[in-house]
């Protein structure tokens, strides 16, 4: 399904989306529907490429695409169902309904489109269906959701305050809205990470803990909220509760791609590397044009020793956001494993400004010819990071042959929560001493196995 037009004005952008969001979710859970994830089909909005080669792009035969009004008290929903293959429209139908009436109009168009392709009704019909209405119908909590995840999408600092403020409402609206607190968790969380400094850092987490435990109370059949939890509980280092909140995950959505894709971040983790990299890219077969999917498979293919798959991925991933940064560090990664001194500058030379270009520069001056410069360039960073990025400090004194260094800031990253612990068990540059016994030792003592 490709994301509807928004025909009602650039203020309800969030509404277009919202609703194209919530037919996804819906029909991915007929049977025998291929139904592209979110992140795939936004990008084709307001593309001018014929519907063949969206499908071809997408990998599917049919496509799903219309338009959305809404104006005061009425909405206006027009679709057309259309083979790819040859551009033949095989349905279409227009909807005008009271805004009142929004979730019933959701569930005639999903009927109507499963119909229309023959799908069958969910196989497991026990199963919790998932969904991020509110429990109540409120449609003014549900409109205060949509808003909120669509600020959240932008991800900066003064976006990510309104995302809170807008997800806050939607809870106090509609205070049974088990999803709208899961994602208000999430974007403390990501706000805690990203964002936040000194005490606000712990308030942060604070605040995502209490929504998280209010959302797991009021819809622990749903598993967005379960994989939310894990991701929580993972940025704390608390591993195995982390996997069993993925176990759950699994159980009520096992067919979602971002499920899936959480599922392979958690074997990444325990070292099962390679399972992550099966289960990412059944993840994106979900959602082919996820740059953030493909950003991480490539961190496993590198961890993985598997360089030329991993640039293929890293490609993929700035083709899709050229301005990714984790996706300029990797390509950087990937040069330094190469050898290839030139192409890793180059490389950490075309990350935009801030913390991941200094990353990116200092780990390739590390073989570099100029030694004093990588020396001035790691005290530098050093000096600049030691609170944030300890993870990556021992990383860098890695590449150097400096274990004793290395472990040092590793002891760091452990006492100061780094989430970097997570990739411990497939850095490419830590894996050089797992067969150093403190390796073992200090992969117990963080609550990791050893391989």
């Amino acid at each position: 399904m490709l994301p509807l037009a928004n025909a009602g004005g650039k203020d309800q952008q969030f509404f277009a989306d919202g609703l194209s969001e919530a037919l996804i979710i819906a029909l991915s859970q007929f049977d025998g529907l291929k139904v592209i994830g979110r992140n795939s089909a936004f990008q084709f909005r307001d593309s001018k490429e014929g519907s063949r080669a969206i499908g071809a792009k997408l990998g599917v035969r049919h496509l799903l695409e219309g338009s959305v009004q809404h104006a005061g008290d009425a909405v206006r929903v027009s679709l057309e169902l259309i083979d790819t293959t040859n551009g033949q429209t095989l349905w279409s139908q227009r909807y005008d309904r009271p805004y009142k009436d929004l979730f019933e109009l959701q569930d005639d168009i999903t009927a109507a489109v499963a119909g229309a392709l023959r799908a069958k009704l969910l196989v497991d019909h026990d199963a919790p269906e998932q969904s991020d209405r509110p429990p109540s119908g409120n449609l003014e909590a549900y409109s205060a959701y949509l808003l909120g995840r669509f600020y959240a999408e932008r991800n900066n600092d003064a976006d990510i305050q309104t995302s809170i403020a807008q997800l806050t409402r939607a809870t106090e609206l509609d205070p049974g809205y088990g999803i709208a607190y899961a994602e208000l968790a999430r974007v403390w969380n990501s706000y805690a990470t990203g964002f936040a400094v000194g005490a606000q850092t712990q308030q942060a987490y604070a605040n995502a803990n209490a929504a998280i435990t209010r959302a797991l109370a009021l819809a622990p059949g749903q598993a967005y909220v379960h994989v939310v939890r894990s991701r929580l509980l993972a940025s704390r280092q608390k591993w195995q509760d982390a996997d069993v909140e993925m176990q759950r995950a699994i159980a009520l959505a096992p067919s979602s791609g971002y499920v899936l894709f959480a599922l392979g971040q958690a074997r990444a983790r325990q070292g099962d590397v390679e399972g992550a990299v099966v289960l990412t890219r059944r993840a994106l077969d979900t959602d082919p044009l996820s740059q953030r999917w493909h950003g991480w498979n490539s961190a496993y293919l590198l961890g993985m020793g598997q360089l030329n798959e991993a640039q293929q991925s890293i490609d993929k991933s700035l083709e899709l956001q050229p301005d990714s940064v984790s996706d300029h560090y990797n390509r950087t990664v990937l040069a330094v494993l190469r050898n290839d001194a030139a192409g890793a500058l180059a490389a950490a030379q075309a990350c935009p400004q801030g913390g991941w270009r200094d990353l990116s520069l200092t780990t390739a001056m590390q073989i570099g010819a100029d030694r004093a410069a990588a020396d001035k360039q790691l005290r530098d960073y050093t000096d600049k990071y030691a609170n944030e990025w300890a993870f990556q400090i021992a990383e860098l004194h890695a590449l150097r042959r400096e274990p004793d260094h290395m472990f040092q800031w590793l002891e760091r990253a452990h006492a100061q929560l780094d989430p970097g612990l997570e990739g411990l068990l497939y850095s490419p540059f830590l894996q050089r001493y797992e067969d150093d016994p403190r390796f073992a030792a200090y992969a117990r003592k963080v609550g990791l196995p050893v391989k």
